[in-house]
């Protein structure tokens, strides 16, 4: 009796697998760029936050700051009625005094009564002072609160407008790349390929040659080098940067003159 002989992958060329990971290297880049562009929003959202929170927290000091001094000016007002009523009595009392002694004391005490008025009109005059550079300050805080807030609603809705455009198409290109992970079939170029890409400033860890240089790093590659390269034969990286490097034909990219 025969037996069905099991089918084993076909093991991908070299050629083969540059291609596929140039390719993953495209898809990623797009997703890096879709991660970029809604990036910077949130930041963005996050900064206008804090600003509010702390513009917030000001107008809230300085409305704490006004309440202290409208009940300050009432106590000094209170106290005010309070000796001009004694100043009164006081002067009605001059008019019934059996001596001089009882006369300057009672001057004395008008004079003490007439130094405290004074005393709490200057607190008066200070506070509302006081109270108008505040005021003053609350009115541009509240102002810059009014636009601010405005402005974090626009930022807001654009970037949920933008979140829900993009949602799709980085899940979409996501499952892409999962599925070309699972077609490569050397782990190995696979881990090395995304090591580079987590190290590179650029994310980059595929690059085709450009102007006889390096793509990634832009450094010169020596002929023979160039020509190992398109040749295929072999996975060849930078010397200097370590990105894997590929013919630009390979790549489906148009060498620049």
């Amino acid at each position: 009796m025969a037996t069905q002989k099991s089918k084993t992958p076909k093991e991908l060329t070299v050629e083969d697998r540059l291609k596929a990971i140039y390719r993953l290297q495209t898809i990623l880049s797009e997703i890096d760029r879709i991660r970029t562009l809604r990036g910077e929003l949130p930041h963005e959202v996050q900064d206008m936050e804090d600003e509010i929170a702390g513009l917030e927290t000001r107008v809230a000091n300085y409305k704490e700051e006004l309440a202290t001094l409208r009940a300050e000016v009432v106590k000094h007002r209170t106290n005010i009625e309070a000796q001009q009523s004694l100043v009164a009595r006081y002067s009605e009392q001059q008019n019934n005094v059996r001596n001089n002694k009882e006369f300057d004391q009672l001057t004395k005490e008008i004079e003490f009564c007439t130094l405290d008025i004074q005393l709490s009109e200057k607190r008066i005059n200070e506070a509302n002072n006081q109270q108008e550079i505040i005021n003053g300050k609350l009115t541009d805080a509240e102002a810059n609160l009014l636009d601010l807030r405005t402005n974090l609603t626009e930022k807001r809705n654009e970037l949920e407008e933008i979140v829900s455009e993009t949602r799709q198409d980085e899940e979409r290109l996501q499952q892409e790349a999962k599925k070309l992970e699972s077609q490569i079939d050397d782990q190995r170029l696979l881990t090395a390929f995304k090591r580079i890409r987590r190290n590179a400033r650029n994310g980059l860890g595929i690059v085709y040659v450009q102007r006889n240089a390096c793509g990634g790093c832009f450094n010169r590659i020596p002929p023979q080098r160039q020509m190992e390269i398109k040749m295929h034969k072999k996975i060849i990286v930078c010397e200097y940067c370590g990105r894997i490097m590929i013919d630009p034909e390979l790549a489906g990219v148009q060498p620049e003159a």
